[in-house]
């Protein structure tokens, strides 16, 4: 057993998202979105790269010891699953843990939007889960996989790094590669898969220009493509593929996303209202040929309008959903009011009035 065991163990038992371990302070787990310090001694650097070096593959250590950082996902003792990142900082190595259900959740489960599961149902086309990091972009693309899983008979593809979420083929044939261990790069797994008769392909990170084009174009040519952007709302995620690409192909670029761009889905996780726990608050974009026509005239600036009327489509703005949770008593309403754009809404539930904008005191005249 790796003595790194023992502190994931510990998390696990404490039911928290996240294990940090760096030189000079003591193992913190992450619960409920904060960050908390387990009674331990301050870790020392030989102490730690001890604990990693336990768990590193020859390979893995030797990309480490040539000053990178790596990626890659680690099956504890006792079978808990875990994505890992370790690096280096200023006072010696550090690593991230976090861990990953052994049961995939649901949609349903998840208390995501009802839309999301009708997204499911389409055969062609482009769906992006955006958000933050460490906004469970990564839980809701598993659940949507476990859907179509489960309810329709395809091929999978999963590109993945590190793969999380482990699939076991229902219905579909779930095939699921890792950077680095299967392929060199998101775009070349993109480009192979498109030889390997996909019906989905889900791209774990479109974080390159070329990544993305290569998605667009199993997006066009007949496949369901789903994958993660890191980015905070859908006018920023159209702007951000525009962007990303060469500017002679922004005609091309903006005729893709309007024709099959299907729906842009954007989370934050946001404390319930019993401190117990986090919920995932969604803003929702689902393409109308008004938005595929703002999008073609470069009025995206005007996108957010037609979330906010189109609830009939299962769109909706974050701060709709905010202040919906929030009257519902789903979620904590001064969290809640950290994320909301409009803070005026969420305003009246605040608890914490330090939280509230401070108002000028009027001025007092002599008598």
């Amino acid at each position: 057993m790796a003595r790194i065991d023992a502190f994931l163990k510990l998390g696990m038992q404490q039911g928290c998202s996240d294990i940090h371990l760096a030189v000079g302070v003591p193992p913190m787990l992450r619960m409920f979105g904060d960050l908390i310090p387990i009674k331990f001694r301050d870790l020392r650097d030989t102490e730690l790269e001890g604990y990693l070096t336990e768990i590193l593959t020859p390979a893995q250590a030797q990309h480490f010891a040539g000053g990178n950082d790596i990626d890659f996902s680690y099956v504890s003792t006792d079978g808990g699953r875990f994505r890992v990142n370790v690096f280096r900082k200023d006072t010696g190595v550090g690593a991230t843990f976090r861990a990953i259900p052994t049961e995939i959740p649901s949609i349903d489960k998840l208390g995501l939007p009802a839309v999301v599961k009708k997204l499911c149902d389409y055969h062609q086309g482009m769906i992006l889960v955006t958000g933050s990091t460490g906004s469970g972009k990564s839980t809701t693309l598993a659940a949507m996989i476990d859907l179509l899983n489960t309810t329709r008979k395809l091929n999978i593809i999963s590109l993945e790094d590190p793969i999380e979420f482990v699939h076991r083929s229902k219905q579909s044939q779930v095939i699921q590669r890792e950077l680095g261990t299967h392929l060199p790069t998101f775009a070349e797994g993109v480009r192979a898969a498109m030889r390997e008769d996909p019906d989905v392909i889900l791209v774990g990170e479109m974080r390159d220009a070329e990544t993305i084009s290569m998605a667009m174009t199993a997006a066009e040519t007949g496949h369901l493509v789903l994958g993660t952007l890191h980015t905070t709302g859908a006018v920023k995620t159209i702007d951000r593929i525009i962007d990303a690409l060469p500017i002679e192909e922004r005609e091309q670029t903006k005729s893709f996303l309007s024709q099959s761009l299907l729906a842009v889905v954007t989370q934050v996780l946001v404390k319930t209202a019993d401190g117990q726990g986090r919920k995932a608050i969604c803003e929702v974009m689902v393409m109308t040929k008004a938005i595929a026509k703002l999008i073609q005239t470069d009025q995206t600036h005007q996108v957010p309008s037609q979330l906010q009327t189109g609830r009939e489509f299962g769109m909706q703005m974050l701060d709709q959903a905010l202040y919906a949770a929030v009257q519902a008593k789903e979620i904590d309403p001064d969290h809640a009011y950290s994320f909301a754009t409009d803070k005026r809404l969420l305003s009246k539930f605040v608890t914490d009035t330090t939280l509230l904008p401070k108002l000028d005191s009027p001025a007092t005249g002599g008598g």
